[in-house]
């Protein structure tokens, strides 16, 4: 696939990838495209690119950001995906949290009625794409594309997704556990008896509401073992009294 003729933006970035939107210079035609952030990304950042294309006919574009293929750009192999619009949640929080988990003084909830519209249409995409027997792993604000007007959200990032209904995570070091730690289920840091299936995707999702009714994480830590200990034995806090309650995000 030809990029030459796309003229491109970053929407977000993270320290392994970029994920561009490119508009045609000579019409109205555009697309994503997921691309490393260095000229030579590791076998595993291929992998994860690889991971997603190969996800593209179970994908639906109503609810996901669909693969369309795999191109040579930039000196360096991308992923190319239909573009449904939106900007991703983490634009409307405004700047993410710091290395601690405490939010930029910019770091906003949102409106509730806008939450709550958000929260039904990520929660049926989550859903649509449990019913296929798929699970993503990775459910943060990075991850999911927005159209603020319409309230329509899209899944992306389906780098590290898996088609198996349950695996076993083994233990690591918990800096190189693959997703986001702060949206992690316990299950995923492979240090509990349990494994990973569709609930870890909704554990993610319940940090995520969380974060968009409040402008802050359920937890705060400074870093990637005290990340593993909040999910696994720290209790969230209620955010009208700081009151500590049991933790409702955790699976059943």
């Amino acid at each position: 696939m030809d990029l030459s003729g796309y003229v491109f933006e970053a929407l977000r970035k993270d320290e392994e990838f970029i994920l561009y939107r490119g508009k045609r210079r000579d019409g109205p035609s555009q697309v994503l495209v997921l691309s490393s952030v260095g000229q030579r990304p590791s076998p595993e950042s291929l992998k994860r690119l690889e991971n997603e294309y190969s996800l593209k006919e179970e994908l639906d574009p109503t609810w996901a950001t669909r693969p369309i293929g795999i191109a040579a750009h930039w000196d360096r192999t991308v992923l190319v995906l239909q573009d449904p619009g939106g900007v991703p949640l983490d634009h409307l929080l405004g700047p993410a949290p710091d290395a601690s988990g405490e939010p930029h003084a910019s770091r906003r909830p949102l409106e509730i009625g806008q939450a709550l519209r958000l929260a039904i249409s990520v929660s049926a995409a989550i859903g649509a794409l449990h019913k296929r027997d798929i699970i993503h792993k990775n459910i943060n604000p990075a991850n999911v594309l927005v159209n603020s007007v319409t309230g329509q959200c899209w899944l992306t990032g389906f780098g590290i997704a898996s088609r198996l209904p349950r695996e076993h995570q083994s233990p690591g070091p918990p800096e190189f556990i693959a997703g986001t730690l702060p949206y992690m289920a316990p299950e995923q840091t492979g240090r509990m008896n349990r494994s990973v299936d569709s609930r870890s995707d909704l554990y993610a999702l319940g940090v995520m509401l969380y974060e968009m009714l409040t402008g802050s994480l359920p937890f705060s830590a400074s870093d990637p073992m005290e990340w593993v200990h909040c999910h696994i034995a720290r209790q969230a806090t209620l955010p009208e009294s700081g009151r500590k309650i049991s933790r409702s995000l955790s699976l059943p």
